[in-house]
Formats: C-alpha cells, structure tokens, sequence
C-alpha cells in the first residue's frame, strides 16, 4: 500500500457496507481523512482500526465521497490501467452476447468504473462521465478506448444535471476522430438508427435489449379468435395447410395470426419493431415527442414495416384514458340498449369521449418516474395510473407488457402499484415473467442501487366478462 497516499477512515457505528462490495461511501460514514487528497485524487479506504478496505476516488464536495475503484491497491488511474479494464468489460460482453457490436460496453460501478458510461455503436463509442474522478482523467479514458476498441470516433454526452452535484458543467461533442450524427447498428437481426447528438441519454437504450426478444411469443396464436385456422388444403401444387376463415376461404393475408399491440413511451420504436418482426398484424407507435416518433418511423422504414405500423405523437397518459372514456361509453350505451327498447342513449350519434380501441398487447415502457427518493410516492401513484389505464385497454386474455426504470421505486412497491391498478380495474393478472436489465448492464451483489430495471409480463383477464 501507498504510505504516502491520503486515507479515508470509516467510523466505528457505520453499516459495513464496503465490506459487502458496495461501492459508494458517503460523508457521513466518514471520521477523518489523513493527508490532503485532491478532488478527484485517489485515497485508501480503511476501518477506525486502519485496516485496508478499499481503494477509491475522493470529492469532498460530493455526499458520495469516494467512490470505490478497486479492492486492492492500485498505483494510479493511468491509460494503462483504463484499457486493463476496457479490456475486461469488452470480454464480459463478447462472452454473453457474442458477436454484437451494439451494447452498454462500460456500465459504472458495476464494471468498476464509476461515475463512467461508454455505449459502443459499432464503430463509434458513446463517452458519458457523471463525477470529477472521472472527468479528471478524461484525456487517459479516451486514449485507453482509442487502443482497445479502435473506434471510428469517440463523441461525448455528459449532458446530465447529475454532473452538477459533482461541481461540474454539462457538456457534450466529439473527443476523437469522426463520429456521423445518425449511425445504425443491429439488435436482433433489426436495423435500429441511433441519433447520438439528440436522442435520449447516449442515444438508446441497450438495457432492454432481451427483454424486447422476450415478447416474440406473444405475437403470434390470436387467429383462432377473428375463426381463422389452419386447415388442409387442396392447391394446384397438392394439399397444404393454410389459413381459412369462417367462410371457408382461404386468408392470404399474411400476418393474419398476429396480436395488434399499442407500444407506449416509444423513444426509437424498438418494441414496436421486435413486434413487428415476431409476426404482429398492427402496431400503434405512440410518444410525446415529434423527435422520438419521428426516429420510431425512420426505424420502421429501414426494416420494411411501414404497412403495419400506425405512428401517434401524444401524451401516453391523456391518449389511455382517452381510450378507455371512449370503451366505457360504449359499454354503457350497449348496456342501456340492452336493458331498454326506449334507451335514453341515441346509439345513432357519435360517442363523445372518442377513442374507445383495444389491443391484444399494450406495452408500456415509460421514463422514470421516480429521480430521487420523494418522489416515491408519486410515482407510486403514476405508475398505477398508466397500468390501470393499460390493462383496461387489453384485450380479454391478452397481455400487459410493463416496466419501470425508477430505481427508488423498488420491485416489490412496483408490484403492489400493478396489482392495486388491476384491483380497481377488476381484473386477475397472471405473471408470466419478471425480468432486469440485459447482460451487458451487470449487477454487483448487494448493490440495490443497481436493480433499477423491473420489467413483468402479465395476462390480463377480467373478473366479469
């Protein structure tokens, strides 16, 4: 160990969080600091007993304090020592997700590299640095990515608020070479464009990448209910098993067995092309943002589904209960022609609510909720707003796709929010799975921080028919 390097003594009545790898140490679990460090500067972390924990990056100016970079001391935060670690991050996800070339190739703390961000585009990296630790050695950082992963171009998008906790500006541009503002990679087998100047974040969001393969089973088997079956069929070539309607004609459409699925929050449209991809008949492509959908339907051009996709820029929240104003009219106009000859429902006019559609599959993928611990509970209350509004627009016995990015909203508050909407929405869901974050966005045992992503599959079915 570095005699000479400042220390950061831990009280004796703190948690014994370090000890269980978790890699943020805040001032209040701090006794002293010997020496002088410099912001950003490393430090050796020991007990009151000065026994050596950890090795970390030190800013006073910041509640987390130091942040952990290793479990053993390391002489200094160099290129050689960043491209030791590229290297690592790169294996990780060679080994997991073979020969993909768009992923999260550097994820923070869980990479043990926190406070730094790297999505890899192909041949473009995307740099986002979050903490002074880091930003002090942008300069190594860069120079270790250019001789590990050889890019076209380095661009950066540091454009977050956090960085100001850290006492740093926002900034963004290129840090080397060429970086194309549009540049399209693939994410199972779909073209996706990426605009990294402007789009959210660094420009897409990897984290979801199994979970958008996981829906493919949800798209295909709704035939049988619009009397569509496969049947043996005798053709000018021999017998062959085709779709053949109630009538007994044979349907040539050819995504006549697929769901019709509402994706919400779009961003790029990335669920809406896995859907379209796994055989979905329609697919209503919905965001707030012009930008967004305007990426969404560049991105369905580019994969040839433009036919079966219908783009919609709206509040998602405004346009569910817009939906379910307009189904609840009609119930209710049914229900009174029903029960009366002398309705006092003209069924002949228009309904006033407008709306009224429902889906096989209603996706629902918003932005978090949720930025800081008070705004847990409303959050709680928007995340059980938009699935109550989405399981009411599902089709009886379709799916509710959803997924919460807030990490203070935490698995079991994000269920009890879903089952306290299909309670006013009287509806029984079953799980049919619970997921995280992909492969490329690893976890640190004991580190909740980093169990950000819940994402469920239920279906949905009404308790009265």
């Amino acid at each position: 160990m570095n005699v000479m390097r400042p220390q950061v003594v831990l009280t004796k009545a703190r948690k014994k969080r370090t000890e269980r790898s978790h890699p943020w140490i805040f001032q209040s679990e701090i006794e002293r600091v010997e020496g002088e460090p410099q912001a950003g500067a490393l430090v050796d972390v020991v007990t009151a007993q000065g026994k050596y924990l950890a090795t970390g990056y030190y800013n006073a100016a910041s509640q987390i304090t130091v942040r952990v970079i290793a479990y053993e001391p390391i002489a200094a935060l160099d290129q050689a020592y960043f491209a030791a670690r590229f290297q690592e991050c790169w294996a990780h996800r060679e080994r997991f997700l073979g020969d993909a070339t768009a992923y999260r190739l550097v994820y923070g703390e869980a990479d043990f590299l926190p406070g730094l961000i790297v999505d890899r585009f192909d041949d473009v990296l995307v740099l986002q640095i979050l903490t002074l630790g880091m930003d002090v050695h942008r300069d190594e950082i860069v120079a270790a990515l250019v001789e590990v992963m050889q890019p076209q171009g380095i661009y950066e998008r540091s454009d977050v608020p956090i960085r100001e906790r850290e006492g740093l500006e926002q900034v963004t541009g290129l840090l080397y070479g060429e970086c194309p503002r549009h540049v399209q990679v693939k994410e199972n087998d779909l073209i996706i464009e990426v605009d990294i100047e402007e789009g959210q974040k660094t420009g897409y969001f990897f984290d979801q990448r199994e979970n958008r393969a996981s829906i493919a089973p949800l798209m295909r088997g709704w035939g049988r209910r619009s009397g569509i079956e496969l049947r043996s069929v005798e053709t000018d070539t021999g017998v062959e098993r085709l779709p053949v309607n109630a009538n007994g004609k044979v349907v040539s459409f050819p995504w006549w067995d697929g769901a019709t699925v509402l994706e919400c929050f779009a961003h790029t449209g990335s669920f809406t092309l896995h859907a379209c991809k796994y055989g979905a008949k329609k697919v209503t492509c919905l965001d707030i943002s012009d930008h967004a959908i305007q990426s969404a339907k560049r991105n369905v051009e580019l994969n040839g589904f433009t036919d079966r996709v219908e783009f919609v820029v709206a509040d998602a929240f405004d346009y569910l209960r817009t939906q379910v104003r307009g189904l609840d009219e009609r119930d209710e106009r049914s229900a009174q022609a029903d029960t009366s000859k002398k309705s006092k429902v003209d069924t002949s006019k228009p309904m006033t609510a407008g709306g009224g559609r429902t889906w096989d599959v209603v996706i629902l993928d918003p932005p978090a909720f949720a930025k800081t611990r008070s705004a847990v509970d409303g959050a709680y209350r928007g995340y059980k707003d938009i699935n109550l509004q989405g399981m009411k627009l599902v089709n009886e016995g379709g799916y509710l796709v959803t997924a919460s990015c807030s990490f203070h909203m935490r698995p079991d508050l994000f269920m009890e929010a879903i089952l306290d909407a299909a309670q006013d929405a009287g509806k029984v869901l079953r799980l049919i799975e619970w997921r995280a974050a992909g492969k490329d966005h690893p976890q640190i045992g004991g580190v909740d921080e980093g169990h950000y992503l819940k994402f469920a599959v239920f279906e949905v079915r009404s308790k009265r028919k």
